[in-house]
């Protein structure tokens, strides 16, 4: 039976009052959300000293989790703290204006991208300091600027992660030295980086094996080399950041692309991560696909004044506002069910572009991701 075929037979139409419509739309702003449908523990390697106290393995454009160990265990994150850091510099305004480092804030130990007392440096060249190099300096005086403090930028982190639905990450320092409740967990910072790469200039900082930034005292040109090895490692490799503390061990978020799939892949205390990740890569792109979904058919009555009075009823058929795709092991499409979700009935006359119900599509019975509906005509 074809898969089209399929859904026809499997979709049922709910009724939601126009309220719980626009509630379940909020909830799923992105253009697919996905839960966690095929967790899997995945016997990685035997030997003790390469394995990692969690992983993960998320598809970037829906969030589907592909594989994963202990993805919700909060533990010590080490720099890649700096991810969420990075993402609040770069959703900033004036990023190339130039601006005096506070000379307090540059005096942290760790990692350094080589600020010094008096130095010049735009907001855009500190995130570039905080995603290659991984310095501590930058985080600092980044947060200085743009919150009078490092507690400041450490609440605003905080805040931030509480907006972008982080439940179990939490901030006390805002270059990621260890302390105690300072964490996160492997899906959070999959989740977090998801939503990061959304950002042109964050996708493309966190993609450079080098860049030439300027700061000084008077500003100059200099080479900052990115920690991430994976980028010259991992052909496919397309970001995202390293981290490392006696706590936290050897931490690393990295993202990669091919044949239109991009995944994100989380490892935290992995004593040999650049292996773990490309051995993750290749398992999820030899057993995943980029899948289009079908079209479900579904309409919506329309009523108003002169409809009623001429005892018409109008059904306006839907089509999805985009074609949409998802990652999929074969086999798995015909286990895939539709449910449009749409309120009672709307008012005439039909509006361009209006989203008029949601197509809900779940795997082996678990949500996987909504697709909007719009007038096909």
């Amino acid at each position: 039976m074809k898969l089209k075929k399929v859904f026809s037979c499997l979709c049922s139409v709910l009724l939601f009052s126009a309220l719980s419509l626009q509630a379940f739309a909020k909830t799923n702003e992105q253009a697919l959300t996905l839960s966690p449908v095929s967790l899997e523990e995945y016997p990685l390697y035997q030997k003790e000293d390469r394995s990692a106290s969690a992983y993960i393995v998320m598809e970037a454009t829906t969030g589907r989790v592909l594989y994963g160990k202990n993805i919700h265990e909060r533990l010590a994150m080490a720099s890649t703290t700096k991810i969420i850091g990075a993402l609040m510099v770069l959703e900033q305004e004036n990023l190339d204006e130039y601006f005096m480092v506070d000379s307090d804030a540059i005096q942290v130990e760790g990692s350094s991208m080589g600020l010094t007392e008096g130095d010049l440096v735009s907001l855009y060249s500190l995130a570039c300091g905080m995603m290659l190099p991984s310095g501590n300096d930058a985080a600092n005086a980044a947060g200085v600027r743009l919150y009078g403090s490092i507690d400041g930028f450490v609440e605003a982190m905080n805040q931030k992660a509480e907006e972008l639905g982080l439940s179990d990450t939490h901030y006390v320092t805002a270059c990621g030295l260890d302390a105690p409740d300072h964490y996160s967990t492997a899906f959070d910072l999959a989740k977090l980086t998801r939503i990061a790469l959304q950002n042109e200039d964050f996708a493309y900082i966190c993609s450079q094996s080098n860049m030439k930034v300027k700061f000084g005292d008077p500003p100059y040109e200099r080479w900052l080399k990115n920690y991430n090895r994976l980028l010259e490692l991992y052909p496919d490799c397309i970001g995202v950041k390293t981290g490392f503390t006696d706590d936290a061990g050897r931490c690393l978020v990295s993202a990669a692309e091919r044949d239109g799939m991009t995944l994100i892949c989380v490892t935290l205390n992995a004593q040999d991560d650049w292996s773990l990740h490309a051995f993750l890569y290749d398992k999820c792109f030899e057993s995943y696909s980029m899948t289009p979904l079908p079209d479900i058919p579904s309409s919506i009555t329309l009523a108003g004044d002169k409809l009623q009075e001429n005892g018409i009823e109008s059904e306006l058929m839907l089509k999805p506002a985009y074609e949409a795709f998802v990652p999929l092991k074969s086999g798995e499409s015909a286990r895939l069910t539709a449910t449009v979700l749409c309120e009672p009935f709307a008012y005439a006359p039909a509006q361009p572009g209006r989203v008029y119900a949601q197509t809900l599509f779940s795997l082996d019975g678990y949500p996987l991701c909504s697709v909007p509906m719009i007038a096909s005509s």
